[in-house]
């Protein structure tokens, strides 16, 4: 068994398109991608994801811990907290957070779900 890595995840290019946003309220949110490794029957994965500037409704259906390497967003939980996003921002998302994300600048992020 190999261990999977991603060197250099802010120079990678080789991404697959993941497509359209499904719950845009404003743009259209265009998100692609890396999968670094998929766990038995799907139970956690991580990689890289990249997603462009839009306004959407975010409903995190696992635990998620991302790492966001560039760009600009902002996370509005529906209690109102407001979650402002820049580079080299770490944060966790616990299993059916709910609310509204607008992708300013293009981000890009590291992430494990769970």
């Amino acid at each position: 068994m190999t261990t999977p890595i991603l060197q250099s995840p802010l120079a990678e290019t080789d991404l697959v398109d993941w497509g359209v946003i499904p719950t845009m309220i404003e743009g259209e949110s265009h998100t692609s991608g890396k999968l670094l490794h998929k766990g038995p029957e799907g139970r956690s994965e991580c990689g890289l994801w990249v997603c462009t500037p839009g306004k959407w409704h975010c409903h995190v259906t696992r635990d998620e811990f991302c790492h966001f390497l560039e760009g600009r967003c902002t996370y509005v939980h529906e209690s109102g907290e407001v979650i402002e996003i820049e580079p080299d921002t770490a944060a966790f998302f616990p299993q059916d957070w709910k609310g509204i994300c607008t992708v300013h600048e293009t981000i890009k992020k590291v992430y494990m779900i769970r």
